[in-house]
């Protein structure tokens, strides 16, 4: 079964260049871990790529990693950014996920 790497969109490149984040050597990193109130949870920092990552870049440099042990989690899944009157945050929209919590950060499969 082929597994479509992540996808990220215009709008969550267009903040990291915002913030300067290739300009510092950093990347958006995205990463699961074992917690959160539904099983797993994201973790989402600014980060230096590594060897082991998925790097997915546009044509102006700027970089979100994923790490080999997060990848077959995220498969096929957007990493947004949003911005709203509650406030502004990169979200993503997993399709693997089968319930999430209300933070938005943690989920179960």
């Amino acid at each position: 079964m082929l597994t479509l790497p992540p996808k990220v969109t215009e709008r969550a490149f267009a903040r990291l260049a915002e913030i300067g984040a290739s300009a510092e050597g950093k990347a958006l990193r995205i990463a699961v871990e074992g917690g959160g109130c539904s099983g797993f949870q994201y973790e989402i920092v600014l980060d230096a790529p590594t060897e082991d990552d998925l790097v997915l870049q546009n044509e102006n440099g700027e970089k979100v990693v994923v790490d080999s042990v997060s990848l077959p989690f995220l498969a096929s899944a957007t990493i947004d950014f949003s911005d709203e009157l509650i406030g502004a945050r990169f979200v993503i929209d997993n399709p693997n996920a089968t319930s999430s919590c209300g933070c938005g950060t943690s989920f179960s499969m």
